[in-house]
């Protein structure tokens, strides 16, 4: 635990030009005085750190010292950088935290960011992902409720092994005690997680290459979308993939290869989305499930 705090004390010093020993003391929980044994460490182990007197005294690294910063270009650091500080802000983790502290001390990129990855969102995943991650890591059961593609509700018992992010979503992997096999869950699906106390012995081998098999490229069809103008919002940012041809009066024309498209639901529920605003020009068959769907929604509301 002393390693761990002096380096962590060195990493900081590094990075700030001067730290009072009382900032240093709440932040490691520690007395102050064992932060100034710290320091005469620290410097025995030959870092040059000096003592500044006054109203923002403190302790700080002698102006010149150098570090080696040849381990990486300022390109690596950079990404690194980007990534490590998206998942601190949704899993608010102290250990990755003074891994950014670290290749901080190897950026030369004077903080000029070319790339930003931002993860967190406005759901409730960010709390299940602290949570889920913290079960991984005691290795302890987590369960709950969960529903399925065609909407069944099932209870769950997991080892969790491992979160995944993929598909612009996250996903639990783990071992589930009631298929007895390893299953993926989305965690946007999962419902009333609970930590069970009840940890596992089992050393499960995480996932490294995606398990994904995609489907026989003859079931896929083209459909073909028309978007009016009002709507070209909505269009660009669920149809990204998609070809796309602008018409004179302002609409567009989204054509996308869909697998088995009159099956398709999630389809369906965002063109549904749209309102009036799109229409299907083919498969034609399409066209009369999202008018069956729509007089759904009528009935719904046939006493208004």
């Amino acid at each position: 635990m002393k390693l761990e705090r002096l380096l962590s004390i060195i990493i900081k010093l590094l990075n700030n030009e001067v730290l009072s020993a009382s900032r240093l003391a709440e932040e490691f929980q520690v007395s102050s005085r064992t932060i100034y044994r710290d320091i005469e460490a620290i410097c025995a182990a030959g870092i040059p750190v000096v003592s500044y007197q006054g109203t923002n005294g403190g302790f700080g690294i002698i102006e010149g010292y150098k570090f080696d910063k040849s381990l990486m270009d300022s390109y690596d650091i950079s990404n690194l950088l980007t990534v490590l500080g998206s998942l601190s802000s949704i899993f608010e983790d102290h250990e990755i935290e003074h891994t950014t502290d670290k290749l901080k001390l190897l950026d030369t990129s004077g903080g000029n960011k070319s790339l930003l990855i931002d993860l967190k969102s406005h759901g409730k995943e960010p709390n299940s992902l602290t949570g889920l991650r913290k079960a991984i890591r005691e290795k302890e059961v987590v369960r709950f409720d969960y529903v399925s593609n065609k909407n069944e509700f099932t209870s769950r018992e997991i080892e969790p092994v491992q979160l995944l992010y993929k598909f612009r979503n996250w996903y639990l992997y783990g071992y589930c005690r009631e298929r007895r096999n390893y299953r993926e869950f989305r965690v946007s699906r999962m419902m009333h997680i609970t930590p069970t106390q009840e940890t596992f012995l089992q050393n499960h081998e995480i996932k490294h290459d995606s398990t994904y098999s995609y489907p026989d490229l003859e079931m896929f069809e083209d459909v073909v979308i028309w978007v009016g103008p009002d709507s070209l919002v909505k269009g660009l940012d669920y149809f990204q993939n998609a070809s796309k041809i602008m018409n004179n009066d302002g609409s567009m024309t989204f054509t996308l290869s869909v697998y088995q498209p009159l099956h398709a639901n999630w389809l369906i529920s965002i063109l549904l989305g749209f309102g009036s605003g799109v229409k299907i020009i083919e498969p034609v068959e399409m066209q009369l499930i999202l008018k069956n769907e729509a007089r759904k929604i009528i009935e719904i509301y046939g006493d208004v």
